[in-house]
């Protein structure tokens, strides 16, 4: 359940975009979900950095390596450690502005390093949007005062900003609430052997959620090679109409762990292709 504070937050950092000339809700969306994303993905890897240190070992395949990066499109070497948020954030904001737009979004594209999934074909044509640095440093403010570690942030927030959207109906964009979600994955009881399709999958929900059931019900059985090859590979399957709602689950589907998960687009009136599935969870998608 999304509170008061968020609410408020996400009210002055929608104000922001609206000053900033970005006023199509779901563009709104999009561009938040690419900064949710560049945070969450340094503090994550702050947490297994804190852990590892704990224990006196290194990060396995972190997210920031030691060293530079190269950025295809300005051919040029960039440290790993300006990628991170807690690092560019507290550049001045031409400074910053310069190394999100130019680098840390290219970086978030190409994270899969070549690998061909869902994440890099969606990712493939994104669009950073906001055009001013004063913009960027109040939105960077406002979303590093939300805390994203004991709540999914990038789902609160979508179903905030559909209550906002006067056209979500004709658009065909709503959300099933979260407690919703995990009931109806618990009465399924989803297994290893099970495939799960939801061919409307919007922010992906239905399936992070139905990874985390596996997660926690097949722990040791997740130990075995060919029950994670399935799980990682072959066991979640999801269609969308909208190509950024793709961009948004499969952004969502990787920081679960679930990164090469075949997510495709399934065109409004057309017939949707069947997906061999044991056990679906499903919405039924809108016409």
């Amino acid at each position: 359940m999304i509170t008061g504070e968020i609410k408020n937050r996400i009210d002055s950092i929608w104000d922001t975009f609206w000053t900033g000339g970005i006023t199509n809700s779901i563009t709104i969306l999009e561009q938040m979900t690419y900064l949710f994303f560049m945070k969450m993905l340094d503090d994550a890897q702050r947490t297994r950095e804190a852990n590892a240190n704990a224990f006196g070992v290194e990060v396995s395949e972190p997210t920031f390596k030691y060293g530079s990066w190269h950025n295809p499109e300005t051919d040029r070497d960039v440290p790993f450690n300006d990628l991170r948020w807690s690092v560019f954030k507290n550049k001045d904001p031409e400074t910053m502005y310069r190394l999100v737009s130019k680098d840390v979004f290219v970086y978030i594209k190409t994270l899969n390093e070549g690998k061909e999934s869902a994440y890099s074909r969606f990712m493939e044509n994104a669009t950073f949007l906001i055009q001013s640095p004063r913009t960027l440093t109040k939105i960077v403010e406002g979303i590093d005062h939300l805390d994203m570690n004991n709540r999914d942030t990038m789902g609160d927030v979508y179903e905030y900003v559909l209550s906002k959207m006067a056209a979500s109906g004709n658009n065909g964009q709503f959300r099933t609430p979260r407690h919703i979600i995990r009931m109806m994955v618990e009465l399924m009881q989803p297994t290893l052997k099970d495939t799960i399709c939801d061919p409307a999958m919007g922010s992906a929900g239905f399936i992070v959620e139905s990874a985390k059931y596996v997660q926690e019900h097949y722990k040791s059985e997740l130990l075995k090679r060919e029950n994670a090859d399935h799980y990682k590979n072959h066991m979640l399957h999801g269609f969308d109409t909208d190509f950024t709602m793709l961009r948004i689950g499969a952004m969502n589907l990787m920081l679960h762990g679930v990164s090469r998960q075949p997510l495709d687009r399934q065109h409004r009136r057309e017939p949707l292709h069947p997906v061999p599935c044991q056990s679906t969870i499903h919405r039924k998608p809108r016409q």
